[in-house]
């Protein structure tokens, strides 16, 4: 089905890793590659509430514990997925290295989707790849994918297509 994803449950034990290169424009040999793969993380209820707090969408089902075990569907209060996403610039800066990189830029977003829920407590990390890359005046323009695997599950809890610029001025 379209925008749905299975995670190889092969992969799991899979180690981090990153790519750090010297020059931007060797990047675009990496299309279509698995460009890094973040350590496993928490997603705490504090970090949910303090999402809550900042963009004031203090939906019950992300801070009221008592009232998500008992009418939520997942039984758990659930991180925003606007939070998950949030997380991709750490997890660029945790997987992508460029020592010719004087600044980097999130262009925005093709395509997002959700299809799993991140409970308070769940593990998730990410997988990113290189979709596309273009050079520009003084840097590039180029494409991820980030798909958010959860820990024990088999469906990601995001994907998203990101655009950034980088320049090496």
């Amino acid at each position: 089905m379209e925008g749905q994803c299975q995670i190889n449950m092969d992969t799991l034990n899979q180690k981090p890793h990153k790519t750090s290169l010297d020059n931007l424009f060797e990047f675009e040999n990496y299309i279509g590659k698995e460009v890094g793969l973040t350590s496993w993380v928490e997603m705490p209820q504090e970090k949910i509430n303090s999402f809550a707090e900042v963009t004031e969408d203090m939906q019950w089902i992300h801070i009221d514990s008592k009232r998500a075990e008992i009418e939520s569907p997942y039984k758990k209060t659930v991180a925003h997925g606007f939070l998950m996403l949030s997380m991709i610039s750490k997890i660029i800066f945790d997987v992508c290295h460029f020592s010719d990189v004087k600044i980097g830029i999130n262009y925005g977003l093709d395509r997002v989707r959700f299809p799993s829920a991140t409970k308070s407590g769940d593990f998730y990390r990410a997988r990113v790849t290189l979709v596309e890359f273009q050079k520009i005046k003084m840097g590039a323009k180029y494409k991820l994918k980030v798909v958010f695997e959860l820990k024990d599950q088999d469906k990601p809890a995001c994907i998203a297509e990101v655009l950034f610029l980088a320049y090496n001025l």
